[in-house]
C-alpha cells in the first residue's frame, strides 16, 4: 500500500509539473497567433503603373435633395463617381460619425495610384484625417494633395456595407453615390468638400455610397 501511495503520488506530481510547464507555452502561443492577426499585412500589390487615370467625375445637383437616414437629415449635393486606389483604410468605432460612417478611405487616383510613387510617400490615417510625409518629393506637391483624399464612406445598403469590409488597402475600388451634408435634430453637422483641391480642415468629402465594387486586387 506504501508503495503504490508513492507512485500514486509521484504520477500527481508530475501532472502538477507538466501543467506548470504548459501553461507559459500556451500563453504564449497565444499571444503570438493575437500578435499576427494584428500586425500582419493585408496590403494588395499590383505593382507599378497608374492603375487608376481617370479623375473622379461630380456633376452638382440644381436643386439638392434632403432626405431621412439613420435618424439624421442628409441633403444630396452632386452626384459623385470614382474609380481610384485605396491609399489606406481605417475603421472608427467611436465619436458620432461612426453612426453613419464606420470607415474613412484615403484614395489616389492619376499617378497617386502607381505604387512606385507610392513607395516613397508614408501614408496614415487617424482621427478622420489623411496624413502623408516624404522625405523627398516624387510628384509636385500640388499633384500628391489634388490626386488623393481622405473619404468618409456611408454605405446606402447593407450590401456596401459588406463589400466595404472587404476593401483592403492597395486594390482598384469603384464608388458611385453622392457627395452629401449630414444634420441631427440636435444642431450637429457634418459638411462635405466640394472639391479635390483643398486641403486641411473640412477637406475631406462624405460619401453617401449606393454601389461599391472591388475592380482589382480581390
Amino acid at each position: 500500500m506504501e508503495q503504490k501511495g508513492r507512485s500514486f503520488y509521484k504520477k500527481k506530481q508530475k501532472e502538477i509539473d507538466l501543467k506548470k510547464y504548459l501553461k507559459p507555452v500556451i500563453i504564449i502561443a497565444i499571444l503570438s497567433v493575437a500578435v499576427y492577426f494584428f500586425t500582419r499585412d493585408n496590403s494588395v500589390h499590383l505593382g507599378p503603373g497608374v492603375f487608376a487615370p481617370d479623375e473622379p467625375v461630380q456633376t452638382d445637383l440644381e436643386t439638392p435633395e434632403t432626405f431621412r437616414f439613420k435618424k439624421y437629415n442628409i441633403t444630396l449635393l452632386s452626384q459623385f463617381s470614382i474609380e481610384a486606389k485605396v491609399l489606406s483604410k481605417k475603421d472608427y468605432h467611436h465619436g458620432r460619425e461612426t453612426d453613419l460612417s464606420p470607415t474613412d478611405l484615403a484614395l489616389g487616383w492619376g499617378r497617386m495610384s502607381d505604387e512606385s510613387i507610392l513607395k516613397k510617400i508614408k501614408i496614415s490615417q487617424s482621427g478622420r484625417w489623411y496624413h502623408w510625409r516624404v522625405k523627398e518629393f516624387p510628384i509636385p506637391r500640388k499633384e500628391i494633395e489634388t490626386h488623393s483624399a481622405n473619404m468618409h464612406i456611408i454605405p446606402a445598403t447593407s450590401v456596401v456595407t459588406s463589400i466595404l469590409k472587404n476593401v483592403k488597402k492597395g486594390q482598384i475600388i469603384k464608388m458611385d453615390g453622392y457627395l452629401v451634408n449630414v444634420n441631427g435634430d440636435d444642431g450637429w453637422s457634418w459638411q462635405s468638400s466640394l472639391t479635390r483641391d483643398d486641403t486641411g480642415n473640412h477637406a475631406c468629402e462624405i460619401v453617401y455610397v449606393e454601389s461599391l465594387s472591388i475592380i482589382k486586387g480581390r
